[in-house]
């Protein structure tokens, strides 16, 4: 949850609909663990009174947890369940030496899960729906309608799930079932808990949720075919109405060019100047003379095949040989940091790229390149073209996902068009996109409109929000269901 933990964008979402719920008059708790990573004098935690240390049943063993809150008195906003022995490292769900997940990833987010419903009886909330967040929260449907349907504290309350990401699914050995509590003869070839002889979190979740939701429409229907599916296409068309794609909104307060306290100068659609200076602040901060007329090109992203880095590598040489400049901002495999790091060395007044993350930098990015660079292999929603779109920065993106449902193409709708896109996942297709944004680029009075109707668009959490009120009510409409039965 941004900015108390963040990986990515399910960090961003998490604080944003909270947020947005809670202006509409919901009571919205959280609960994430406290990891290590946590600075406490930003995010200080205070003991919950009742709380302090309580059991939690991981495999045939007890182990203690302790709950803590993000306010002193009144309603906390924020709950953090703690345990050093699981969350005390220095990475949130990878180790950050290896860049891969924890061998004991399984019993620590089983742990969390546990935890978190034991913590809801101790401080007496009852929630009308618990909400959970990608395979790391995707129990949680199966121990409400399993481990704890006679339970009465529990009777009734509705479960939604909301996949992220799809290519993260948490696929464990079957002993893990007994890890999480479930009995083996819950394991059979079919049942919400199988997939391919492995227990599948992300299956059970999306098997036993009543709603499940996920963050674009156009990826809702994309996950449901064999290509982009990872293998659960059939068990998500069975969900049928009850699968909902609701695309993810921005929060304004936090990403506005007009007050953003990480820019040098504030700007707006009215009245852009302030755009140039923030561009200036990135080629200092970047380390990277300006050329005359170059398109700056700015990138924020994990450095991994999903985000189109292959496509990058393959057509570096002839990304260098069109009119622009490319400031990096990410972290990710190896593969990339060495291509990056010899394309900054090959073409210095060229590439410039800086390995890690820096919120400050990613908004400096964001304000201060001419276009922004997504392409792609699948998006689910993608948050960071609609932070160019309102930044005045033109995205330039694979036509995939949450891309496809927040960029218009300005060749092919001249009158709304707000960025480029491209549909075959091809270095040429990339390449065409990049070179139709440059021709575009150089006609000043065509890159101010294309910028200013980018700005203008509302991708803020309201209509979302609504969205989600609504599957909240068939989801508690399902589980009143459920508990009369």
């Amino acid at each position: 949850m941004a900015p108390i933990a963040k990986v990515g964008g399910l960090g961003d979402v998490t604080q944003s609909l909270a947020d947005e719920l809670r202006r509409r008059g919901h009571d919205v708790r959280v609960f994430l663990p406290r990891y290590a990573a946590i600075r406490a004098d930003r995010h200080p935690a205070y003991p919950v009174a009742g709380a302090s240390s309580f059991d939690v049943p991981v495999g045939g063993r007890i182990v203690k947890a302790a709950l803590s809150a993000s306010e002193p008195a009144g309603i906390p906003s924020v709950y953090y369940i703690e345990n050093d022995a699981y969350f005390g490292r220095k990475g949130i769900y990878d180790d950050p030496d290896t860049r891969e997940g924890y061998p004991d990833s399984a019993e620590r987010f089983i742990f969390f899960q546990r935890a978190a419903l034991e913590a809801l009886r101790r401080v007496g909330f009852r929630p009308d729906v618990i909400h959970c967040h990608d395979q790391h929260t995707a129990l949680v449907p199966a121990y409400l309608k399993r481990t704890l349907a006679q339970d009465p504290f529990f009777a009734g309350v509705g479960s939604v799930f909301t996949i992220h990401n799809l290519g993260y699914q948490g696929i464990y050995p079957p002993a893990t079932m007994a890890l999480a509590g479930f009995p083996m003869e819950a394991f059979y070839a079919m049942s919400p808990f199988e997939f391919f002889d492995k227990m599948n979190f992300m299956k059970t979740g999306i098997t036993l949720a009543d709603v499940v939701t996920t963050v674009s429409p156009t990826y809702a229907r994309e996950i449901c075919t064999p290509a982009s599916g990872e293998g659960l296409d059939g068990v998500l068309r069975e969900k049928g109405a009850d699968l909902v794609g609701i695309l993810n909104g921005i929060d304004p307060d936090v990403w506005n060019p007009g007050k953003d306290p990480a820019l040098p100068v504030h700007y707006t659609a009215a009245s852009p100047a302030g755009k140039s200076a923030c561009r200036a602040e990135l080629l200092k901060r970047m380390s990277l003379a300006p050329i005359g007329g170059a398109m700056l090109i700015g990138i924020v992203t994990r450095l991994a095949e999903q985000k189109g880095l292959d496509l990058i590598e393959t057509a570096m040489e002839r990304l260098m040989g069109l009119h622009v400049q490319l400031a990096v901002l990410g972290t990710g495999q190896e593969r990339f940091h060495r291509m990056l790091t010899e394309s900054a060395a090959r073409w210095p007044a060229k590439v410039t790229v800086k390995f890690g993350f820096s919120e400050d930098l990613a908004h400096l990015i964001e304000a201060g390149a001419d276009a922004f660079l997504m392409p792609s292999r699948y998006e689910p929603c993608g948050l960071n073209q609609m932070y160019s779109l309102r930044y005045g920065t033109v995205p330039l993106v694979r036509a995939t996902g949450g891309l496809a449902d927040s960029v218009v193409d300005a060749d092919a709708k001249a009158a709304t068009g707000d960025g480029f896109s491209f549909t075959d996942y091809t270095p040429e297709a990339m390449l065409d996109a990049v070179t139709r944004s440059v021709r575009a680029f150089t006609d000043r009075a065509r890159w101010a409109a294309i910028m200013k109707r980018g700005m203008e668009r509302d991708f803020t959490w309201s209509r979302s929000a609504s969205a989600y009120e609504q599957v909240y009510q068939r989801a508690v409409a399902r589980a009143a269901t459920r508990a009369l039965v």
